[in-house]
């Protein structure tokens, strides 16, 4: 029994000296890909438009959608409004995609989808298809 004792009084003292580990949203997600399997699924996604389910744009978390999103101009250089339909299903990079429904009030296109994964530490520079694109 003192061993039993002893031995947990020694784990108990490791866990209290051992650094605590930052942990970010990205690390709790543990479904996107990385290294190797990341460049892959890029250059398969690459094929694809930018913003369709097989090409998403990747953003960081929910602020980084909604920024990309912001940066967009329709044809007459005004901002979308847009509006968040849902998660979508699992993107090409092995996370939860989310569908945005855009409309352009003046300008082209009317409307359009656009697919995000915002499971990535990634700003997006390039504009969908149909829209420019703000400078960050």
């Amino acid at each position: 029994m003192r061993i039993v004792i002893l031995a947990a009084g020694l784990l108990l003292s490791a866990c209290a000296t051992t650094e605590p580990r930052a942990v970010s949203l990205f690390d709790l997600t543990g479904s996107h890909l990385k290294g190797r399997q990341l460049d892959k699924a890029l250059a398969v996604a690459a094929a694809h438009p930018l913003g369709s389910e097989k090409n998403p744009v990747r953003a960081a978390m929910p602020p980084g959608q909604r920024a990309y999103l912001a940066r967009l101009r329709c044809s007459d250089g005004s901002a979308p409004t847009f509006e968040r339909a849902g998660s979508v299903g699992e993107s090409p990079y092995g996370s939860i995609m989310d569908l945005y429904q855009l409309k352009c009030a003046t300008g082209t296109p009317a409307t359009a989808s656009v697919y995000m994964d915002m499971y990535h530490d990634h700003v997006e520079d390039r504009p969908v298809p149909g829209f420019t694109i703000a400078p960050r």
